[in-house]
């Protein structure tokens, strides 16, 4: 079931950021994706302190008294200037299941429901970004009618 974020569940919340990161450090072909020891502590915190400040939300994905997905969303507000025009937006920064829990709709229900509170604080658009190396992301969010907008290129050099 979806639940609201609830503080007696940050542990688990770090146990699902490391997994992720686990994956993404094995997926990164160029090697630079790291795990350090603090990095548990320091994304957490960072990643709490930009809900706090960006009207944001996380949503909890419980089963049996045990977290297995969560999704962070920020609000990022309208950006006029003389080349561009973006409206009021929802970002969604991070969308985790755990990896036992996979390919059971978990993932979708967390998107709908961050789809619905960015529809409630009047955002007109939603973005995120996908590690390129992660097929499966970029499959699930293209699933889910999310489309490319940008793409970075990169090339090692002597």
């Amino acid at each position: 079931m979806i639940i609201d974020y609830n503080s007696c569940y940050d542990e688990e919340i770090k146990d699902l950021f490391v997994e992720l990161q686990e994956y993404i450090v094995k997926l990164d072909k160029d090697g630079f994706n790291i795990l350090t020891p603090d990095y548990r502590e320091k994304y957490f915190n960072k990643t709490m302190e930009e809900i706090k400040t960006s009207n944001g939300k996380m949503f909890l994905y419980e089963e049996n008294g045990k977290i297995i997905g969560l999704i962070v969303g920020l609000i990022r507000e309208e950006i006029f200037e003389y080349d561009f025009h973006a409206p009021k937006r929802g970002e969604i920064t991070e969308l985790i299941v755990s990896k036992n829990c996979r390919a059971k709709g978990y993932g979708k229900m967390l998107i709908n429901s961050m789809e619905k509170y960015f529809e409630t604080q009047g955002c007109k658009n939603i973005t995120l970004g996908v590690f390129g190396y992660n097929t499966h992301a970029i499959e699930f969010y293209g699933r889910n009618d999310y489309h490319m907008r940008f793409m970075d290129m990169t090339k090692t050099i002597n």
